[in-house]
C-alpha cells in the first residue's frame, strides 16, 4: 500500500467540528490530505491544519470547484501521484475504510472504485430521502442507458490519477460525481464498487439538508445523464 503515492482531497464548508476526525482518522497510507476550504466562516481552516492536512481556499462555492482546486494544485506537485481519493469532510464516511475502497485499484486494476453506500451498512437515518431517492433514480437511469453496474453516487471513492486527468472534469457544483461515473463509462475505464459503513454527519448538509439544495442537485444530476444519453 505505501508504494503508491495516495493523496485525498476533502471539499469542506463549515466543517469545524467533523473536519479533524477525518483527517485524524485517514490510514496511514495516505501520503498527503488536502483539505479545500470553500469560503468557510468557522474554524475549519485551523482544525483541519491542526490535524496535519494542507489547507487550500477556493471562495467559489460549489462541491466542483473545490475539487478542482485540489487537482490543480495535485497537478503542481513535483512528487507524482497514482491514486486520488474523494472523501467528505462531514464525517459521515469511515475515513479508515479507505485502504478497503483503494483495494481494488492496487489489487484488480481498477480505474474507479465508488465506495457505496449499502443499506445495511448504512446507520439509520444517515441518508434523507432525497439522497435514497436521487441515488436510486440516477442509478437506474445509468443502467437503463449505458448498461453500468453502479449502486450509489458515493462521495467516497478513489481513482487513479492519471485516469482522471483523462476525464477533463468540468462540474462546478453538484453534478461531480455523477459526470464522474458518465465519463467513466463513456470512456469505458474498468470500475467497481466497494461496501462502506454510513453514519449521521456531524451538522446539517448543504445540499440535502435543504430543499433548494436537494433540489438543485438534482437538477445537476439528471441534467448530465439526458446530456449523456443523447450523445
Amino acid at each position: 500500500m505505501n508504494k503508491s503515492i495516495i493523496r485525498v482531497i476533502i471539499p469542506a464548508f463549515n466543517e469545524a467540528d467533523s473536519i479533524g476526525h477525518v483527517v485524524s482518522e485517514l490510514p496511514k497510507s495516505v501520503s498527503e490530505v488536502i483539505v479545500v476550504n470553500n469560503n468557510s466562516t468557522d474554524k475549519t481552516v485551523l482544525n483541519a491544519e491542526n490535524a496535519g492536512a494542507t489547507v487550500l481556499n477556493e471562495d467559489r462555492r460549489g462541491y466542483g470547484y473545490a475539487c478542482l482546486k485540489g487537482l490543480d494544485y495535485i497537478d503542481k506537485q513535483s512528487k507524482p501521484t497514482d491514486i486520488i481519493v474523494f472523501i467528505d469532510g462531514d464525517y459521515s464516511d469511515y475515513p479508515k475504510e479507505l485502504d478497503k475502497v483503494v483495494a481494488p485499484i492496487l489489487n484488480e486494476n481498477m480505474d474507479l472504485v465508488i465506495g457505496a453506500r449499502k443499506k445495511e451498512l448504512r446507520e439509520a437515518g444517515s441518508m434523507t430521502f432525497p439522497q435514497i431517492f436521487g441515488n436510486g433514480l440516477a442509478t437506474f437511469l445509468m443502467r437503463l442507458f449505458f448498461g453500468a453496474k453502479f449502486t450509489d453516487l458515493g462521495p467516497f471513492r478513489a481513482m487513479k490519477y492519471e485516469k482522471l486527468k483523462e476525464l477533463q472534469m468540468q462540474d462546478k457544483t453538484y453534478g461531480w460525481t455523477v459526470e464522474m461515473q458518465l465519463k467513466v463509462l463513456r470512456k469505458k475505464m474498468a470500475y467497481t464498487e466497494v461496501p462502506v459503513r454510513y453514519k449521521k454527519r456531524i451538522g446539517v448538509s448543504k445540499v440535502s439538508g435543504t430543499i433548494k439544495g436537494a433540489i438543485f442537485a438534482g437538477v445537476k444530476i439528471l441534467g448530465w445523464i439526458f446530456k449523456y444519453s443523447i450523445k
